[in-house]
């Protein structure tokens, strides 16, 4: 399913729902990604290190610290471009350096959403 164009990349999955977090996973790497998931901004940010990952995908809808936040400290922090994968609707002014993908979304709009994030990250 990849292209050459498109490079395989290191994703740190952040997402609440077993089930989507299991499925997202799978796709990612029947994409040709390598991918890890967590259920949480918490254990995300426990997980993570400067370097180890390419692109972060994150819920905004996470118990505790909310998947915005999580985004805030890591743009801070570490300039690591971020996904956020949610039902809501895009704000009128996204955050910078992050990329919107809202679901359901189809495998091309996932696609689509990784290329935008590493190819012109803010």
């Amino acid at each position: 399913m990849t292209t050459d164009s498109q490079p395989k990349l290191r994703v740190l999955l952040v997402e609440d729902d077993v089930d989507t977090l299991a499925t997202t996973l799978k796709l990612l790497e029947a994409l040709g990604h390598w991918a890890t998931g967590v259920k949480s901004a918490e254990a995300a940010i426990a997980r993570f290190f400067h370097g180890a990952f390419d692109v972060v995908m994150v819920d905004i809808g996470l118990p505790a610290l909310s998947g915005h936040d999580f985004a805030e400290r890591l743009l801070r922090d570490h300039h690591v471009p971020v996904i956020f994968v949610t039902g809501q609707a895009q704000p009128a002014e996204p955050m910078a350096g992050t990329t919107w993908l809202r679901k359901p979304y189809t495998v091309e709009q996932l696609t689509e959403a990784l290329e935008r994030a590493v190819v012109s990250p803010s």
